[in-house]
């Protein structure tokens, strides 16, 4: 796939997929339209050799794998789903001094002041019982932007360019309305009404998340860059599911992408969960076929690396500066944040040389904390060789992030790379 195609495909995913949910159901949809045969975890598995499979967990995250006769040295890549935003509150509905709006809770570490004054939008899962009696859930997004954080205005707050600090509790509700008689359960009903669900009998709990209406972009006199909100994990999401739709199917190769890393990854559908390992071990039966497997192979875990900022480049070691379109970045760690180690670097950076591609290094300053993956999770529940590889980005966990146009790209051939 040409570097165009790759990126329009890119941008158009992050578009369709607004929350984890969205995400996960795309994914599935691409492995299904290539090839991918359907499993659900409630079934007996009878998996047969030469074909593809993927399956899904509390619909945010997803396993693809092919299953090839006789082949245990899998090439895994490991990406997640989730991203940092407003949740929806369970008792959502505020109504004072003449308007209606929403009360949000924060999800992982997002920057907070750049969601105010974006014209915003609501996605995510409701869940339900049909008037069949029958408990079902299903995906909505308003698409419409209906809600927005509005800003202090300066004359009213004089410090707001020199100390402003943002009350999680108090300052981001959106705003949607100035109509009080607004009712949350038939604003619900009328969002399922517009994907077909129309038999709801009552609204049980929903999993909505606010997001940022404006579509990725291209950005740049040349189109250096990708502007979009949720690079932070969809951009690897996206690669990773690519590679393994472009590997044959007698190729050892398996994609999986979490949910709630952005929030320690333990949950039934994170990484320090359990969903890796039971695939794993309903595909490969006895033990001892499962440690080989585990054993011969190796798991990229593909985050976000921050590049430098051409603004604060003292926020960097000088030696390990990686920069926007100059290639992916290996992350190192002294202290396991990252899972990468000699064996495994060695690995990736021999199939990078034998592409002819660049490779840069990131390792945090010594006097900073430094952010962690599902790498170590990974290594340290299923015991798989990892590295820790990502696509430099400017303003990560921000509303809207920055990535470079050539990166991604290059990862993908990567990955491709290792079954050439």
């Amino acid at each position: 796939m040409n570097k165009q195609d790759f990126n329009d495909g890119l941008l158009g995913f992050l578009d369709a997929s607004p929350t984890p949910f969205h995400a996960t159901r795309n994914m599935a949809m691409m492995f299904a339209n290539a090839g991918f045969e359907k499993l659900d975890e409630v079934d007996d598995w009878e998996l047969e050799a030469g074909k593809k499979y993927y399956v899904t967990r509390n619909d945010s995250s997803i396993i693809a794998f092919t299953y090839p006769k006789n082949e245990l040295n899998y090439l895994m890549v490991g990406a997640h789903t989730d991203s940092p935003n407003l949740k929806l509150k369970p008792n959502a509905v505020i109504k004072e001094h003449g308007v209606v709006k929403f009360g949000v809770e924060p999800y992982g570490g997002l920057l907070l002041n750049p969601w105010f004054d974006r014209d915003l939008s609501l996605a995510g899962r409701v869940s339900y019982l049909n008037s069949d009696n029958v408990l079902e859930s299903s995906l909505i997004d308003v698409q419409k932007p209906f809600a927005v954080i509005p800003s202090l205005a300066i004359h009213l707050d004089d410090k707001a360019n020199k100390e402003r600090t943002v009350n999680k509790q108090t300052d981001l509700c959106p705003i949607i309305s100035t109509n009080e008689d607004f009712e949350f359960d038939e604003f619900l009903r009328w969002q399922l009404d517009k994907v077909g669900v129309v038999n709801v009998k009552n609204i049980y709990a929903n999993e909505l998340s606010f997001y940022d209406t404006q579509k990725a972009a291209f950005v740049g006199l040349r189109d250096d860059f990708i502007a979009s909100a949720r690079l932070d994990n969809l951009l690897s999401c996206y690669t990773g599911m690519l590679a393994l739709c472009s590997v044959e199917a007698d190729k050892p190769m398996l994609f999986i992408a979490s949910d709630h890393e952005e929030v320690g990854s333990d949950s039934t559908s994170g990484a320090g969960g359990s969903f890796l390992e039971s695939v794993l071990k309903r595909a490969f039966g006895d033990v001892a076929t499962y440690t080989k497997m585990v054993r011969s192979s190796l798991m990229i875990s593909a985050d976000n690396a921050h590049a430098i900022h051409p603004n604060y480049p003292s926020k960097h070691d000088a030696k390990h500066t990686p920069y926007i379109n100059k290639g992916v970045v290996i992350k190192v760690n002294a202290n396991q944040r990252y899972a990468s180690n000699s064996e495994t670097i060695a690995k990736f950076m021999r199939v990078a040389q034998e592409l002819e591609l660049p490779l840069q290094h990131f390792v945090t300053r010594s006097n900073m904390g430094c952010g962690s993956t599902i790498g170590p999770i990974t290594a340290t529940r299923i015991g798989i060789d990892t590295i820790d590889v990502g696509l430099p980005t400017y303003a990560m966990h921000s509303i809207r992030e920055l990535a470079g146009s050539e990166d991604a790209h290059q990862l993908y051939k990567i990955l491709v790379g290792f079954h050439l």
